[in-house]
């Protein structure tokens, strides 16, 4: 089957493009972005050798599932959603910082509490905590979002004696991000999921702050099995999650973490089949849907031919 590795579109008024990690993103007119999910799979800020079959689809539909739910608590950028890989939204100034809000002591957050760290961006966090401890209340934790190479934690502090966001739009985007990880949570545990932690992009048009980019995806969050979370942690097992979790740990038992001199394992034919059906897995739990494959017999001509449509529409 074809998977969306790279693309390298054309699009009627295409003023710029930008390849990300995972996203290929088309400049139209200066006015708009066309956002393509490709297949592609980054961890440790190093995008892996292979694409995943349906992982752009899965994120952009669950990203698609999750703006339109969360439209009344923030304006969001998506103006059409015209192919399962593909959303079109209005051009906006991101913040260059990603925020970062965590409900349990997981992933990053664990490594840095384990190596004896008891402040993470500026917040205490207090002692005797287990991984996937609950915390008392939900902390933000941002990091700078980096052009290049890896994004760093930073502090509310930081965040506004370097004038990287405006202390009334930090404000702002504070309030947003708690709402938007209540109605995160909420959503999640009607379908038996616990919404661990997760990060939300901003930005900003004509005076007005929108969400944008992708939210509460395997790849922007971590989710737990609600149902025996709590006997777990009592045991000391590990959690049952739905995230990319997963694709670090095997990188991590496999000498892999994205430092100088490593080398990615051999994705085998085994493992990108397993990462695409636990991508399958998590939209299919979190949406309560079922998950249709699109047609990938011509992918690109595909997704180009709905792009052009929607552009002419615009």
């Amino acid at each position: 089957m074809d998977a969306i590795k790279e693309t390298h579109f054309n699009f009627p008024g295409q003023t710029a493009y930008y390849k990300g990690k995972v996203r290929d993103v088309y400049t139209i007119n200066n006015q708009y972005l066309v956002m393509v999910v490709t297949d592609r799979i980054s961890a440790f800020d190093v995008v892996l050798p292979e694409p995943i079959p349906y992982k752009g689809q899965v994120l952009n539909q669950i990203a698609a599932h999750f703006l339109q739910a969360t439209k009344n608590i923030v304006p969001n950028w998506v103006v059409n959603v015209p192919d399962p890989s593909v959303t079109i939204g209005r051009m906006c100034e991101p913040f260059k910082v990603e925020m970062v809000i965590r409900g349990y002591l997981a992933g990053h957050a664990w490594r840095e509490y384990s190596a004896g760290k008891r402040e993470l961006c500026g917040v205490n966090l207090p002692e005797g905590l287990k991984e996937n401890d609950r915390l008392p209340e939900p902390i933000i934790t941002p990091t700078t979002k980096a052009s290049v190479g890896h994004d760093e934690d930073i502090s509310k502090a930081d965040i506004l004696t370097k004038n990287i966001v405006s202390a009334d739009d930090y404000e702002q985007l504070e309030n947003y991000t708690r709402a938007l990880f209540q109605r995160g949570t909420e959503i999640a545990a009607e379908r038996g999921l616990i919404l661990v932690d997760t990060k939300y992009e901003f930005g900003k048009a004509d005076g007005t702050i929108y969400l944008i980019d992708e939210i509460h995806t395997p790849d922007s969050s971590r989710y737990f099995y609600s149902e025996g979370y709590a006997e777990r942690q009592q045991s000391g097992e590990s959690q049952k999650q739905l995230s990319k979790e997963f694709v670090r740990k095997w990188l991590i038992e496999n000498g892999f973490q994205g430092k100088d001199g490593q080398v990615v394992p051999a994705m085998t034919q085994d493992i990108v089949q397993s990462i695409s059906e636990r991508y399958i897995e998590l939209y299919e739990q979190i949406t309560g849907h079922p998950f249709v494959k699109s047609n990938t017999d011509n992918v690109l001509f595909r997704v180009e031919n709905a792009v052009n449509h929607a552009i002419a529409e615009l």
